[in-house]
């Protein structure tokens, strides 16, 4: 048979077809975005030839020596986990949150701090005059029981009403249900009271709190003057908590203490101070506490700061609560209360006490670098002052809430909760001895109120200097004495011990702030990283993101050998059978469907049908038919 013009064996079609489809494929891989790897092999053939990381040429150029490769591989690996070490300790260390102390001087104005002055002396409210007469009483009578002491007592008007002599039986009960005894020491036990072995001076002194179930326990003392200052101090806080709004009697007098205050050169008035009742330290009266105008102070030196003239002679006061002289002075910042027991210190009588300030200011870093609060909002213990937050602020108040929460009442010497009632052993009659063991364990932090209450990232502190002199001295005493007498109305009875003098200033003009600031920031962190990476590959940043680019393509070639694995064992090819003559009409209605994209038509006169091996290409009439077409 012969084949007219445009005739093509259906052979040829099929492997035209092919070759297209090839060069197709080809042009597509040339004209690619992305240019990828068949096989791990030259994967990191490709990398250790073109990477900027030293030492990864090695790995391929020495890959015809066995043992030069071993090495190089060894001594590759070793490096980048020395490396990797080194960045385990600074991303361990930049963790840890290490902080620089910045230490700055600062000269500007300073703002005056409050200043509070107690004259040492409680007072005896008229509201609670009687039962605290009575308690004298009873007092003087335990002190003759136990040390056969005769104390004076003032002369009084013992004369008392039907509801006084009740309030007074009430009271000589309660103190019966809490005396105060005499005990042998621990050594001395077994011994007889009227052994010849013991003496008084061997003896324990205290007295016994009792609960509801008469379980009691001794607090003793081996002081006999602690032991009676605390138990008349229990029993003048129970009569004080008897009184409603005893903390707001006021019955202060301002002019009978503070004989002279000048500040800045410039007399003081009552705008200046506020005043509050200390159970055990007396009147107090707080300077320049959050007025609506707050002192500042210019200039150092004790002309211009505060200077104050008090009155230290005890007149109709308690001796039993305080057994000092003088007055007691706290140096604080504004909007915080006075801790007279934590931060005051004594001023001595006949005595003129100067007192240097230096301001000082601490700021930490707060969050991550440290456990301080920038309020206390986020401290878990209710604020029960009408101040800022401090620590110790934080620390009173939650002694006084577990009080309220074990023992069902407050103690006195702190801010009432809302809904609760100071304790008061006519109400609760074991709160005493709640109490104690409450504050036993406090001390000993179970209640976790030291572990609670955090410092604040702000805050300023005032460190005091004291220098003392006589005052006022034996040649000017006279016409001092007579000058207070006849402006303050004060009747003499003992000179030296009558007045004290108190200046407080500023030492310099300077203040202190000790600062905190990260000690290892990010720039920190990834300069010494950068070193690191520098010291052990001599590299950079861009070397880092080769090595991230084979980690990339490392993790593309895994999925894809994967994919291909997976699809493979999903579905094979099926066999292809072999063709024979009578294959011929169906493998005819085949052949467009191969090349489908190439259309054109052939017209042929077929006079007989070829054979299968017609088909095969055979090199002369190739060409010659490639020509017809």
């Amino acid at each position: 048979g012969s084949v007219k013009a445009g005739k093509m064996p259906e052979g040829e079609k099929i492997r035209q077809c092919k070759q297209e489809e090839e060069q197709q494929q080809k042009e597509e891989e040339r004209e690619g975005l992305i240019e990828f790897y068949s096989s791990y092999q030259e994967l990191f053939q490709f990398f250790c030839s073109n990477t900027t990381i030293h030492g990864a040429i090695r790995l391929v150029c020495s890959k015809k020596n066995k043992m030069k490769t071993a090495f190089w591989s060894v001594l590759f690996f070793l490096t980048f986990g020395l490396m990797y070490w080194q960045f385990g300790i600074l991303y361990r260390e930049y963790f840890s949150y290490p902080v620089n102390l910045n230490l700055n001087l600062n000269s500007d104005r300073l703002t005056f701090p409050a200043v509070t002055l107690c004259t040492l002396n409680p007072y005896r409210y008229s509201a609670i005059r009687k039962q605290l007469d009575k308690l004298d009483q009873i007092t003087h009578q335990t002190l003759l029981d136990l040390y056969d002491y005769n104390m004076s007592l003032p002369q009084r008007d013992w004369s008392t009403s039907s509801t006084q002599k009740r309030s007074s039986r009430s009271l000589l009960h309660h103190v019966q249900r809490h005396p105060l005894r005499r005990q042998k020491r621990d050594n001395l036990v077994n011994l007889p009271e009227n052994s010849p072995s013991v003496d008084k001076n061997d003896w324990k002194i205290g007295f016994v709190l009792c609960n509801e179930n008469n379980d009691c326990f001794h607090q003793a003392y081996s002081s006999g003057v602690d032991a009676v200052r605390e138990w008349y101090s229990f029993h003048y806080i129970n009569i004080l908590a008897q009184v409603p709004d005893a903390k707001a009697l006021d019955e202060s007098d301002f002019e009978n203490f503070i004989y002279a205050c000048r500040f800045n050169e410039a007399t003081c008035d009552k705008a200046n101070y506020t005043h509050f009742h200390h159970p055990l330290y007396g009147n107090c009266y707080t300077f320049n506490d959050n007025s609506s105008s707050v002192w500042t102070s210019s200039m150092p030196g004790i002309n211009n700061g505060l200077s104050l003239v008090v009155r230290t002679e005890q007149n109709d006061f308690i001796p039993l609560l305080s057994t000092v002289t003088g007055a007691r002075v706290m140096v604080h910042d504004q909007n915080e209360p006075a801790f007279m027991d934590d931060g005051g210190f004594n001023v001595r009588p006949g005595i003129e006490t100067s007192i240097s300030m230096r301001k000082e200011m601490t700021v930490r870093l707060g969050g991550s670098y440290s456990d301080c609060t920038e309020d206390g909002s986020d401290v878990p213990v209710q604020n029960l002052y009408s101040s800022r937050y401090t620590e110790q602020v934080c620390i009173r108040s939650c002694f006084q809430l577990n009080m309220v929460e074990r023992c069902g009442c407050a103690y006195y010497f702190y801010p009432l909760p809302g809904g609760a009632e100071y304790c008061d052993y006519t109400k609760h009659k074991a709160w005493g001895y709640c109490y104690y063991k409450l504050l036993a364990e406090f001390k000993a932090d179970v209640l976790g109120c030291f572990r609670k209450c955090r410092k604040p990232c702000k805050m300023t502190e005032y460190q005091l200097s004291a220098g003392y002199s006589r005052w006022p001295s034996a040649v000017s005493e006279d016409w001092v004495f007579y000058m207070l007498s006849q402006q303050n109305k004060y009747n003499i009875t003992s000179k030296r011990n009558g007045v004290a003098k108190v200046n407080i200033f500023f030492k310099e003009w300077n203040y202190k702030t000790n600062g905190e600031s990260p000690a290892f920031t990010v720039v920190t962190l990834l300069s010494q990283l950068g070193n690191q990476w520098s010291l052990w590959f001599g590299s950079s940043v861009l070397s880092v993101m080769e090595l991230a680019e084979l980690v990339l393509d490392f993790i593309a070639i895994t999925f894809i050998l994967g994919f291909r694995w997976f699809r493979s064992r999903q579905k094979l090819p099926p066999p292809i059978p072999p063709l024979n003559s009578q294959d011929n009409a169906a493998f005819h209605d085949e052949v467009p469907a191969l090349c489908a994209p190439h259309r054109f038509t052939v017209e042929a006169v077929v006079t007989t049908l070829p054979s299968y091996n017609s088909l095969e290409p055979r090199g002369p009439s190739r060409d010659g038919e490639e020509g017809h077409e």
